[in-house]
């Protein structure tokens, strides 16, 4: 069969590689053709566009790219409609992807949804929309289910494909010895994958960590970006940055300062204590905070339904603050162990590894079925 997929970000590249890999394993004739990234030109097929030419994130940045992501929508639209697939793919990312949703199902394409669009975070009417344009949903939050089943529709709960790229990864025992790291504790730094994401944490993920003599203080490096990139924000700084060893980085790390997104959730999974930050334009802070219904933003803690890692948002997100709360997570045993404990509930709130096998072997099943 042949199989369009779209993802539009780092963690969308990570989870359609692992889904292109299980598919694979079950139809031997796959074909793929998508917009991802690095991960998924590994497992094979034609990239038709990088994600690291979609990604924005903030009201703002969204309006200040608007002739960009114009063209890309019209560009997935005339490849999908040229490739004819058996199936599109779409995966989470959902400003962008419900639009192609909608165009593929006039076309009479079978549409998959794989992480299902966080409408319960805001404007919950768009499922309204889902239930139109999407076939199947495939949902990695166990709180999902019932959230869609009180609108009306079946979704499917496949896990959190965290697990598998956890479970799979090969981690490598010598990473301070390849990275050259010194045998002080390490305190990580996640700022993100966005551009916007590196100009508003990162210089505070910096400010704060120099009060941290005693530690090594890496920089996760995201995929989409070059050393280059990041050396304008270190303003001097001798600091390492880590490219494709983040899950090495924070097995091996004493704390870590996360930009909120995915890898709060994998940084949790990884058993590692964390602080949560978030800032953006102030405009598009602003009109966040007046749509967005949830009381947490990290996965963490919204999968918990309590607090479990503290959040610092905007303002909050200043040195003085994340000095602080980082504080507490590296010298109060009691607060650590509290965290740690509560990493352990979410695994198994979370669930064993098999998400990307599990969506697979369903696709397969509804195609099968719709023939």
């Amino acid at each position: 069969m042949k199989y369009y997929l779209i993802a539009g970000e780092a963690s969308g590249d990570l989870h359609g590689a692992n889904l292109m890999k299980a598919l694979k394993g079950l139809d031997k004739n796959a074909e793929f053709r998508f917009f991802g990234g690095d991960l998924m030109q590994a497992q094979g097929g034609i990239c038709d566009k990088h994600y690291s030419e979609m990604a924005f994130m903030g009201f703002i940045e969204v309006l200040a790219n608007l002739r960009t992501i114009a063209k890309n929508l019209k560009l997935a639209k005339q490849s999908v409609q040229n490739y004819g697939p058996d199936a599109l793919i779409l995966i989470d990312f959902p400003g962008f992807n419900l639009k192609i949703a909608e165009y593929a199902k006039k076309l009479g394409i079978p549409v998959h949804y794989y992480i299902s669009p966080k409408v319960w975070a805001w404007n919950q009417k768009r499922v309204l929309k889902i239930k139109q344009v999407v076939d199947r949903l495939y949902c990695i939050l166990p709180f999902e289910v019932d959230f869609y089943k009180s609108w009306g529709m079946e979704v499917d709960y496949v896990g959190n494909p965290l697990m598998d790229a956890i479970s799979s990864y090969p981690f490598n025992p010598d990473f301070r010895k390849d990275h050259k790291l010194d045998k002080k504790p390490i305190l990580a730094l996640l700022p993100g994958s966005r551009k916007m994401e590196l100009k508003h944490i990162l210089p505070q993920m910096l400010t704060a960590s120099d009060r941290f003599t005693d530690y090594q203080v890496v920089v996760a490096g995201a995929p989409n970006f070059s050393l280059e990139t990041y050396l304008p924000y270190l303003a001097g700084r001798k600091l390492p940055i880590v490219f494709n060893a983040t899950y090495d980085l924070l097995k091996n790390a004493e704390a870590a300062l996360v930009t909120s997104g995915t890898a709060t959730l994998e940084t949790a999974l990884l058993n590692c204590p964390q602080v949560v930050l978030y800032r953006g334009s102030k405009i598009s802070v602003a009109i966040a905070r007046m749509l967005v219904k949830i009381r947490f933003i990290s996965l963490v803690n919204l999968i918990m339904d309590r607090e479990v890692v503290r959040e610092l948002i905007q303002e909050a997100a200043n040195p003085e603050q994340i000095a602080d709360e980082l504080k507490e997570i590296i010298n109060n045993s009691e607060s650590r162990e509290k965290m740690l404990l509560a990493y352990y509930e979410l695994a198994q709130k979370v669930g064993p590894a098999g998400a990307s096998e599990r969506t697979a072997a369903l696709i397969q099943k509804y195609l099968r079925n719709s023939n």
